[in-house]
């Protein structure tokens, strides 16, 4: 009889061993993730420890900290093992899963793309790209207006916009730095101008301008005409034909950049205006600014690069509020134009 209680408490306690020992095991190998609702993305920055990402585990409501620590522990997941990017949790997955995934860098997403368009500023580019990698806007700011990489890529302060192509691209990793950011559009710039089957540099060299002109005319272009762009070519070729001339472009843009936030939402320039004294005013200054007046769109650029011909040298907006204009290669035919808008204008008390 004792031996048989003496071995029913030795299997007793075998099978409490066992449940001790095998619980956590068991736990560690099987427990999945719980999600209330949808799948969830969260961001592991560069430099992050185990506990940084215990935290961001805890926060956004995926597991418990204490118990990721612990299943972290047992699969020697450690601060020097934390692989940084942006990573999609899915509801259903085991914990040891996603601990993999934060070691091994799989579960990352790797299709992150960043998108910029109809941007003023440097500072307005970085803003929108700075949401889909790891780099902040101040980041990207300050390294591409650094001197120093401003010297890397060939450009000057005034003209380094020219290099930012506006457009949806497909970056791989969300834990780009700024400098792989720039390193990135560099690139792009180089395969967007080197195109050889649209063979920008060889309309380039037709122009007899450079790449970064061009991208500062297209600018003017896209700031006169916001509206129609099947008028771009044309507006193209007559600000071409003053600059052969040597005459003075005398656009409007151009003058109210010179007066930075001061114009911001005025839509109607008036003469004093247009005599603010700075390198950008083409109403006092002959020839192209010293860069581009916003970060023109690539159709900006080829509509310089494919400017139509023609002999006009003055444009005035038709006065019948279709954002057209009327297009002229005499001054008295212009004087004309500009008579019968304003007498438009009058009439509608603009």
């Amino acid at each position: 009889m004792k031996k048989r209680w003496f071995g029913l408490g030795a299997l007793l306690l075998l099978l409490i061993a066992g449940y001790w020992y095998g619980m956590p095991m068991y736990a560690l190998h099987f427990s999945t993730i719980e999600l209330q609702n949808e799948d969830k993305i969260i961001y592991i920055n560069t430099g992050s420890t185990l506990e940084d990402v215990a935290n961001t585990i805890d926060e956004e409501g995926i597991l418990d900290k204490a118990k990721f620590q612990s299943f972290s522990e047992s699969l020697d997941f450690t601060d020097d093992k934390v692989e940084p990017g942006k990573y999609l949790v899915k509801g259903g997955m085991k914990v040891k899963e996603l601990i993999y995934a934060l070691k091994n860098g799989n579960q990352e997403i790797k299709d992150v793309s960043i998108t910029f368009n109809n941007c003023q500023t440097i500072a307005d580019m970085a803003g929108k790209v700075a949401p889909s990698i790891e780099a902040d806007s101040a980041e990207i700011v300050d390294y591409i207006m650094d001197p120093e990489t401003i010297n890397k890529y060939g450009f000057k302060e005034a003209t380094i916009p020219a290099m930012f192509l506006p457009d949806t691209y497909e970056v791989g990793e969300w834990d780009m730095t700024a400098e792989e950011f720039v390193q990135f559009m560099a690139d792009e710039f180089k395969d967007f101008w080197g195109d050889e089957q649209l063979g920008r540099k060889a309309k380039v060299k037709e122009l007899g301008l450079s790449e970064s002109q061009v991208s500062t005319l297209a600018s003017i272009i896209e700031a006169e005409q916001g509206i129609v762009q099947q008028e771009w070519p044309t507006i193209a070729g007559l600000y071409l034909n003053r600059v052969r001339l040597g005459m003075k472009l005398q656009s409007d843009p151009t003058a109210k950049f010179c007066w930075g936030d001061e114009l911001k939402g005025v839509q109607r320039l008036l003469d004093v205006h247009m005599q603010k004294d700075c390198p950008y005013n083409t109403y006092i200054y002959a020839g192209l600014p010293p860069g581009p007046i916003r970060i023109p769109s690539k159709k900006a650029i080829d509509a310089v690069l494919n400017a139509d011909h023609h002999d006009y040298l003055y444009m005035c907006a038709k006065p019948d509020n279709s954002g057209l204009h009327n297009f002229a290669s005499t001054y008295n035919q212009h004087l004309k134009n500009a008579k019968l808008w304003w007498k438009f204008a009058k009439e509608r008390g603009y």
